[in-house]
Formats: C-alpha cells, sequence, structure tokens
C-alpha cells in the first residue's frame, strides 16, 4: 500500500496505527476551522528556540569524561574499604533464622512495593 492519495504526502504502510490514522484523517479532512491566520501569526509570535554555544557540547562531554575517569580510579579503592567494613560488621554478629528472614521479607516487601509504585497506571 502505498498510495499518497489524502495522507496529506506520508506514504501509508501496512503498520495498523498508520493505517487507523490515514483512516480517521479521512474521516476528518472536513472538520477543519478556518482561522484566518491565528496560528500562523502565533507561531511567528514565539520566540525563537534557545541555542547553545558550539563549544558548549565538547565541553560537556569532557567534564563527563574527567568525571568517569575518576570514578574509575575512584571505586575499587572504595568498593574493597566497604567490602571490609561490612564483612568486619556481619562477621562480628552471629544472625539468627529468624532475623535472616525478616530481612528477606522487608527486602522483598521493599522491592514489590517499588515494582508496583513503578508499574502503576497514572
Amino acid at each position: 500500500m502505498s498510495d499518497l492519495g489524502s495522507t496529506g504526502g506520508v506514504a501509508a504502510t501496512d503498520d495498523w496505527l498508520d493505517r487507523v490514522l490515514v483512516d480517521s484523517n479521512r474521516d476528518h479532512a472536513d472538520a477543519y476551522i478556518a482561522d484566518d491566520g491565528f496560528t500562523r501569526r502565533v507561531m511567528n509570535a514565539l520566540p525563537a528556540p534557545a541555542v547553545f554555544p558550539a563549544w558548549r557540547r565538547p565541553a560537556v562531554t569532557a567534564l563527563w569524561g574527567v568525571a568517569a575517569i575518576v570514578f574509575a580510579f575512584a571505586l575499587p579503592g572504595a568498593a574493597v574499604d566497604v567490602a571490609r567494613e561490612a564483612f568486619k560488621l556481619f562477621a562480628a554478629k552471629p544472625f539468627t533464622l529468624s532475623e535472616i528472614g525478616a530481612l528477606l521479607a522487608v527486602a522483598g516487601l521493599g522491592t514489590w512495593t517499588t515494582a508496583l509504585l513503578a508499574l502503576r497506571r497514572a
């Protein structure tokens, strides 16, 4: 299907959404409301979009690169320190089975709550 008839110059494809949009356009093509150029005047009165200087993108890229390099050098030492302290904390205290179960229940509840909040429909 490659008719350019009433699609406004856009070729219709075999995509179902394209077909629905083209059909909707055909149904409502005669419902155009003349605005005597109002829309054009409003669009021409809008300010020009903000244009960033040419040096901005390379500068931001360089700053992110420096931050990534600093993070990469700092991470191994920090990870070892955190792991060592966590081992000291947890190795010094014996955990009971009920404490481990409670910890797993809280972690599971937090995970499911976060998933439900993230997936809820607005």
